[in-house]
């Protein structure tokens, strides 16, 4: 019985696509389902799935758009969410490996009606590099994480046992998890945000907690291990959906009016 809908955010990438699999059929719990959400159109990722979904232990539900129309990520994370069969829902982006575990701490902290909010392991340029080469997960280890001068080394502990810190910080979005109707009730992403950052973390995370919805910490429990790679989107972009965020907030839409329903503004 699958008890988890995995939601991977994907565009253009398919040797992260590859690790990103592979991991996930190494899970310690196997009871859920993958969305792919392509933020685009493109033939070699709908070739690798026709001929390789069948090694895969779990299923793999491929949504993308008709043509690459640009930035619509919120647009098809709504679509997910849709499409998506079980109750939890859990977001990793198609530049993060997940740790063997990382299925298994979700399903374990589901029963919290909350945001569950997990970090992420920066992996330096040159042992990204060396997983990249090698198609291999084996560097994955605290060591090589050391010795390749990677980031946010505490964040790579896994340690399920008890809660270390109740902090919570800002939602990421390469990594969190939550109750599909809890995204339902303030419907969805805003699908105005049709550049990259704040709309697809931001934005969804203060109009959940405006709807009285609490974040959990899930650091050290739920790990992915982020793939070095050079930023793709500009301070600008980032600007301009900061500026919207702000419009947003004097609103007060907590139910957006252009998510995964269109609501009137009268």
């Amino acid at each position: 019985m699958m008890e988890v809908t995995i939601i991977i955010s994907y565009y253009k990438a398919l040797d992260n696509l590859k690790l990103i699999l592979k991991s996930f059929n190494n899970q310690s719990n196997n009871n859920f389902e993958i969305i792919l959400s392509e933020d685009d159109y493109n033939e070699e990722t709908i070739s690798f799935l026709s001929k390789n979904k069948s090694l895969y232990k779990f299923p793999i539900n491929h949504i993308y758009q008709k043509e690459d129309i640009g930035f619509r990520k919120n647009m098809m994370l709504n679509r997910s969410i849709v499409e998506a069969k079980t109750e939890l829902l859990v977001f990793i982006d198609g530049d993060c490996i997940p740790h063997k575990h990382f299925v298994k701490e979700y399903i374990k902290n589901s029963n919290f009606n909350s945001i569950l909010s997990g970090r992420r392991v920066l992996l330096s340029k040159k042992l990204s590099q060396d997983i990249m080469n090698n198609s291999s997960l084996q560097k994955l280890n605290f060591l090589s994480l050391i010795l390749s001068a990677s980031k946010k080394l505490k964040e790579a502990i896994y340690f399920p046992y008890f809660q270390l810190s109740t902090k919570t910080r800002g939602l990421l979005g390469c990594n969190w998890g939550i109750k599909k109707q809890l995204l339902l009730d303030i419907n969805g992403f805003d699908e105005d945000y049709v550049m990259a950052g704040v709309g697809e973390d931001d934005d969804v995370e203060w109009r959940l907690e405006s709807n009285n919805v609490k974040k959990r910490s899930m650091k050290n429990k739920s790990i992915v291990y982020h793939i070095y790679h050079s930023r793709g989107y500009s301070e600008g972009e980032v600007l301009k959906n900061l500026k919207l965020f702000n419009t947003k907030q004097k609103d007060n839409h907590i139910r957006c009016l252009n998510g995964i329903k269109t609501i009137s503004s009268t």
